[in-house]
């Protein structure tokens, strides 16, 4: 499949600058194929590991009907979104992965997959705790890998001229 290309190229985020808004971020959505062609969008936590995404969530539900129907998949994430009311804008940085979600059945993938996003949201706490942490929701733990085919990212003009202007 070809992805569009950007129309304003100028405002285009490079490869190193979308994977720190990645690593950066807290949470992002999730959007899928729903059922009946409606699309279905869902916020999600995640955690970049330079070529994929991974996600938590229960081992039943809409979302993992939906995956098992139809895997591609886009997942947005919002850096930042200042409201510049003067100006009638905002100054915003986002990136928008595409790809492809499996879930992950392998007992240690999935291991691994929870231990990268424990250790995101819990950097100071220690191995013996994220691992009760993880032991304890083992059974009811689904996790989910999202393989990056493209990955395109964008930001407001205004923030663009600021980067050129500090160089």
């Amino acid at each position: 499949m070809m992805f569009r290309e950007m129309r304003r190229k100028n405002q285009a985020l490079s490869a190193k600058e979308c994977a720190a808004v990645l690593n950066r971020g807290a949470s992002g959505v999730l959007a899928l194929a729903g059922e009946d062609n409606y699309p279905y969008a869902v916020p999600m936590s995640f955690v970049y590991d330079g070529d994929s995404l991974y996600f938590h969530c229960a081992k039943n539900g809409h979302k993992l009907d939906v995956i098992r129907c139809n895997s591609k998949a886009a997942f947005c994430v919002i850096d930042q979104d200042q409201i510049v009311p003067e100006e009638y804008t905002t100054y915003f940085r986002s990136v928008i992965v595409f790809g492809t979600i499996r879930i992950l059945e392998n007992e240690q993938e999935k291991r691994i997959a929870i231990e990268k996003l424990a250790l995101k949201y819990a950097p100071g706490d220690s191995a013996q705790n994220r691992r009760s942490a993880i032991d304890r929701e083992w059974n009811a733990l689904c996790m989910m890998e999202m393989k990056i085919e493209y990955m395109t990212g964008k930001e407001a003009i205004e923030l663009t001229r600021a980067k050129k202007e500090s160089r």
